[in-house]
């Protein structure tokens, strides 16, 4: 059902059971999932793909160009995989390279006014709470949980499972199962007990994070070496994650509380 002031361009493709509010506009070429569901005031631009069964809720625009004073117009996109939330004012930019694209999973549940910048990727299940934002090329990895009004420097990357906190800034990379603290930048305080929980890791799992996180920061070791010593001595997959994770850093990562910055990484 689409309402009689919503403009649908020839060349966009809705699926069955698509509605679109009053005022919205679907340009040509956009692709929209069974079952999706369009609030007033809603824009997607071509080269967006919506997956079904979303919900998108009023004056939300996706695939608009990038903020990138590089973008030369070049073809890009968006996707957004299935049972999605989108709520209001969200903004998700497309790729700024050619055939680059700005990507989010399936069940991700972006808050009022999130803004997800050009060359994004988000993992499964993300959560974004109020007025964050990401800058260009930021990796969140599934079942992240990005609380409000916090800032992610360009080609930062959130692993799998962290929590990111109300109000901080993170210029460094936040490893995997970790939590930042409220209103600080760059800086952990501990393990993500409660999301772990929520994604089914029972006692023993939870214990071997917190072993892996206790070896990497509450040693004598700078980064690299803390790595070495978890490949040597542990076997589990949580170490090992956690290792790939910071072995792919190009930014080092987020300190402990109450140690030096320089664990942050790169040494």
């Amino acid at each position: 059902m689409h309402h009689p002031t919503a403009v649908i361009e020839p060349g966009a493709e809705l699926g069955e059971n698509v509605e679109v509010g009053p005022f919205s506009y679907i340009e040509g070429g956009v692709r929209i999932g069974d079952g999706c569901r369009l609030g007033p005031r809603v824009t997607i631009l071509k080269g967006s793909s919506i997956g079904a069964n979303c919900t998108i809720h009023a004056g939300a625009v996706i695939g608009d160009v990038p903020q990138d004073l590089a973008f030369d117009g070049a073809e890009s996109s968006v996707e957004v995989g299935e049972r999605c939330i989108i709520r209001e004012g969200v903004t998700i930019h497309r790729g700024t390279k050619p055939g680059t694209i700005t990507r989010v999973g399936d069940e991700c549940f972006l808050m009022a006014y999130c803004h997800v910048a050009h060359n994004c990727l988000l993992g499964d299940n993300v959560i974004i709470a109020n007025n964050t934002v990401f800058g260009g090329y930021v990796e969140i990895g599934a079942r992240a949980f990005i609380s409000g009004l916090v800032a992610i420097h360009q080609f930062v990357r959130v692993g799998r499972l962290a929590m990111v906190a109300g109000g901080s800034v993170a210029t460094k990379d936040v490893p995997p199962f970790c939590t930042t603290r409220n209103c600080a930048m760059n800086t952990v305080v501990g393990i993500n007990v409660v999301g772990m929980r929520r994604a089914g890791l029972g006692g023993e799992q939870r214990k071997l994070v917190r072993s892996a996180i206790k070896a990497l920061y509450r040693s004598d070791m700078n980064v690299s070496q803390a790595v070495e010593h978890m490949r040597q001595s542990f076997s589990d997959e949580f170490a090992m994650e956690i290792c790939d994770f910071i072995d792919n850093s190009d930014r080092g990562i987020c300190t402990m509380a109450g140690l030096s910055s320089s664990r942050s990484g790169g040494e």
